[in-house]
């Protein structure tokens, strides 16, 4: 098994390569605005520190977010283009489920990450293994009493330390545990999601309204 792992739907443009055992190689940047620019130059150097080529790879992994729409299609799209090269399967994974796994708490937690116009992406867990709710996009202050007294991780939770009291690491994903946590699934025989974008709600960017056509007469 070599797993090449890739999640682009937060502001960490993050790859890895899991040989089903450990990570091999993986490379991280934080950079909100740049996804399209870091994505491939990180693949090659993952996969240059591994003194591998890109052929030796079985299987793609990919978060699938919830996760703005420009940064988050970078992800899905280069897996999708590299699995089809390759012939090999791609596995969605919930972007939020690579940072509770991360996390390791054993104990009820949420997982909070930045969704912009003074939002969340988040989610209720049970132990880093186990999400108990789907993923949800909310302001802060509206799910504050559902998640007060509990541990959150996640650039969102530190975000609004009002909401999260408790922020914990990780507060970026990292497509080494999201690597690792397909590893486990495949050993499990569990089922994955499919490759495509979480979105939850609009894209910010709209067509016009009672915009001018012109057409040639």
């Amino acid at each position: 098994m070599l797993l090449l792992a890739m999640d682009t739907a937060t502001p960490a443009v993050t790859v890895a390569l899991h040989d089903g055992d450990s990570v091999v190689a993986e490379s991280r940047q934080v950079d909100a605005r740049r996804h399209g620019e870091l994505l491939l130059p990180a693949v090659d150097r993952v996969m240059k520190e591994a003194g591998l080529k890109l052929d030796a790879v079985t299987g793609l992994v990919v978060g699938v977010g919830p996760g703005p729409y420009t940064g988050l299609r970078v992800g899905l799209v280069t897996a999708a283009t590299f699995a089809s090269a390759l012939g090999v399967p791609v596995h969605g994974l919930c972007t939020l489920d690579g940072l509770a796994y991360a996390s390791g708490i054993e104990e009820p937690f949420v997982v909070a990450t930045d969704a912009r116009r003074k939002e969340v992406y988040w989610a209720r867990y049970d132990n880093a293994r186990t999400r108990v709710t789907d993923p949800a996009v909310d302001r802060p202050a509206e799910i504050a009493e559902q998640v007060a007294g509990l541990p959150a991780v996640g650039a969102g939770a530190r975000l609004y330390p009002e909401v999260f009291p408790d922020a914990r690491d990780p507060e970026h994903q990292s497509a080494g545990a999201l690597a690792a946590l397909a590893a486990e699934r495949l050993r499990e025989g569990a089922e994955f999601l499919d490759p495509l974008p979480m979105y939850l709600r609009r894209p910010d960017a709209q067509v016009p309204k009672n915009y001018k056509v012109v057409t040639p007469k």
